[in-house]
């Protein structure tokens, strides 16, 4: 894959990383959130929490790839967008909306895939996609449950309380209708064989890009539409809250 950098704004963001490349003999481009692998990294992706330059660089390969006719995919793993006042002060809310909007109106094949931890508008700002996939261990919420326990009750030891109220597992969101697939994930996790795990993504996402492929443009474009507005009623006579679809477990892969 080959990255491009900067937003052509202000500065390039290591939190987001994106590109074109060729997935099958297909040329698709790819955007994805980066968190890093140990401290020095970790410090220079900034945690995988991106500012308004990684929202503009998104936003840049996104309609780049719709003039081309190139399909996108979006991999997503963050706690949230940088929440800094420097952010804010180079219009990280606006960023995010348009990068939503943006990602609504585009004319090609979209598909998100929810990595690791797909938290706030942060993660949103990649997410509205033809078909969104989840690994099985994912999460994917408002907020994340730190974020959550400190807002609500100023401590961060209620995090596994605020994560019971807002159910965030792959299972729930499928179950609610909020992702189309849950994908299987090697024993232990997939970090414990990224080959692997890639592996039994590219089955999934190779299988969906074809089908969106196949459909007429005023047709996807359609659907995603109705995909995103029916989300909402939140009805769950067990918990009093969650999406009532109808939907059982996710079915094994």
């Amino acid at each position: 894959c080959e990255e491009l950098h900067g937003d052509r704004y202000f500065a390039d963001d290591a939190a987001l990383v994106a590109g074109f490349g060729r997935y099958h003999d297909t040329p698709v481009a790819f955007i994805g959130q980066q968190k890093g692998r140990d401290t020095n990294e970790r410090t220079y992706r900034n945690f995988g929490m991106a500012g308004p330059e990684g929202y503009r660089k998104a936003m840049r390969v996104m309609e780049i790839a719709s003039r081309l006719g190139i399909p996108v995919v979006t991999l997503i793993d963050t706690p949230g967008a940088f929440p800094g006042a420097s952010a804010e002060e180079r219009g990280q809310g606006g960023a995010i909306s348009r990068s939503i909007q943006t990602m609504w109106r585009l004319d090609v094949p979209t598909v998100a895939v929810i990595i690791g931890e797909g938290s706030s508008g942060g993660a949103l700002g990649l997410g509205v996609a033809d078909r969104v996939l989840m690994l099985e261990n994912s999460t994917y919420s408002v907020i994340s449950p730190e974020g959550a326990s400190a807002i609500l009750w100023r401590d961060a030891s209620k995090a596994k309380l605020a994560a019971q109220a807002f159910k965030p597992t792959a299972a729930n969101c499928y179950r609610w209708g909020v992702v189309d697939a849950v994908v299987p994930e090697p024993e232990g996790g997939a970090h414990t064989d990224p080959g692997q795990a890639a592996e039994i993504l590219d089955q999934y996402l190779s299988r969906i890009l074809a089908e969106l492929g196949a459909m007429p443009m005023a047709d996807r474009r359609r659907a995603r539409r109705e995909r995103f507005r029916k989300l909402g009623p939140l009805r769950d006579p067990e918990a009093g809250m969650g999406m009532a679809t109808g939907r059982e477990t996710p079915p094994p892969g």
